[in-house]
């Protein structure tokens, strides 16, 4: 397998049990891209893993709003948001990483979504657009230009990820047969469009 220079790095993105089949928010085959990203993972030598970790009392979760169903939509003080089954609560099974995931290779772990108040798509930054998880500069200061996406969900933070990357400079490219979407009233293919009209690439074979 041909090693990728030192200037690229692998982002995995909430390759996490809930939302794989059997989890709180599942996305269908969510657990098909294991064993392609776990092999991803010997072609670089830079490997970053973000982890969705909530507080139970989450502002994005349904159960916290009186009568509302889950994926109903509601206005949050950032704009708007979705509200989800409860997910990814810091230190439960659904939170973990997929027991068939190879994590030992990380040379960081980004946990997102920690603060109650707000929710976070993005390995970059919060919902809000302004608060940042430190991602931007830890890859700066190791010298990496470009940035490779796999992992969950291809429309949520999959997609929020690719174009927070370009936003920050980073030529970015989604390995779109390493994710799976949610695909939530045609969420697919607009962040698919938005992808594209922002410069993210398709195609492992565009990295210099």
């Amino acid at each position: 397998m041909t090693k990728i220079g030192d200037d690229v790095a692998l982002l995995m993105i909430d390759i996490q049990n809930d939302f794989c089949p059997g989890g709180a928010l599942a996305v269908e085959n969510g657990d098909a891209i294991v064993p392609l990203v776990n092999r991803m993972q010997e072609q670089f030598s830079v490997r970053v893993l973000t982890q969705d970790w909530h507080p139970a009392d989450h502002a994005s979760f349904a159960a916290n709003h009186d009568g509302a169903e889950p994926f109903s939509m509601t206005r949050m003080p950032y704009g708007d948001q979705v509200l989800w089954p409860t997910h990814c609560v810091q230190g439960t099974s659904g939170a973990a990483f997929h027991r068939d995931l190879v994590t030992d290779r990380a040379d960081l772990i980004i946990r997102k979504g920690f603060r109650p108040e707000i929710d976070s798509y993005s390995a970059f930054f919060e919902n809000d657009k302004t608060t940042p998880t430190g991602l931007g500069g830890y890859l700066r200061e190791r010298g990496v230009t470009q940035l490779v996406l796999v992992g969950l969900a291809t429309d949520f933070c999959v997609y929020y990820s690719a174009i927070d990357a370009v936003g920050q400079g980073f030529k970015t490219t989604v390995v779109t047969e390493a994710c799976r979407a949610i695909d939530m009233n045609g969420s697919l293919e607009a962040a698919i469009t938005d992808m594209t009209e922002r410069g993210v690439r398709f195609d492992i074979g565009d990295i210099a």
